[in-house]
């Protein structure tokens, strides 16, 4: 954490502008209908370009939101510009009249990751049970955004623990599994 705080803006503007190019390739190859990313929280990576590119082109764009802690993660249908309110941890959501969608490709945010797709989240386990319930219903892929600092050589894994498909950081898209 404390190496992502210490980026230089011209870091974090060169993840922004990337993940919104890469991200629309990604979205355009998966043929995906419904894409979540999140809403970035101080020193999170910018989303908010990916989701203004993803809506611009015609993707169903949705924000997650946590009903309750230790449950999985709902997704409501948001576009830059519409209203959001805090919820949980003051992570800024759509309201609760928003429609709920299930993506099918997902952003997911990260505090570290390691090549082999292991992820480092914020610790309650969210993702995890939220792509191993949509795992078990439909095909999904699920993309890592992270700064290249955020890498660390290996991520302990346990039995719980969901793997990426993807990587996206400012200079390189990592393939954990070696097939784009």
């Amino acid at each position: 954490m404390r190496r992502r705080r210490e980026l230089s803006d011209d870091v974090r503007a060169a993840l922004a502008l990337r993940l919104a190019r890469e991200g629309l390739r990604l979205a355009a190859e998966a043929r995906a209908v419904g894409v979540s990313a999140f809403h970035p929280m101080p020193g999170e990576p910018d989303t908010l370009p990916l989701l203004q590119a993803l809506a611009g082109a015609g993707f169903v764009t949705s924000l997650p939101v946590t009903l309750a802690f230790g449950q999985p993660l709902t997704f409501r249908s948001w576009r830059p510009g519409e209203p959001l309110s805090p919820g949980f941890k003051g992570i800024l959501e759509p309201p609760v009249e928003a429609p709920e969608i299930a993506p099918d490709l997902l952003f997911v945010p990260l505090a570290a990751f390691d090549r082999r797709g292991g992820r480092v989240g914020y610790g309650a386990g969210l993702y995890d049970r939220t792509l191993a319930g949509l795992r078990s219903r439909k095909a999904i892929r699920a993309v890592g955004v992270a700064f290249s600092a955020s890498e660390v050589e290996s991520v302990p894994s346990g039995p719980f623990d969901e793997p990426l498909d993807l990587i996206v950081t400012e200079s390189e898209t990592i393939f954990p599994r070696g097939i784009p």
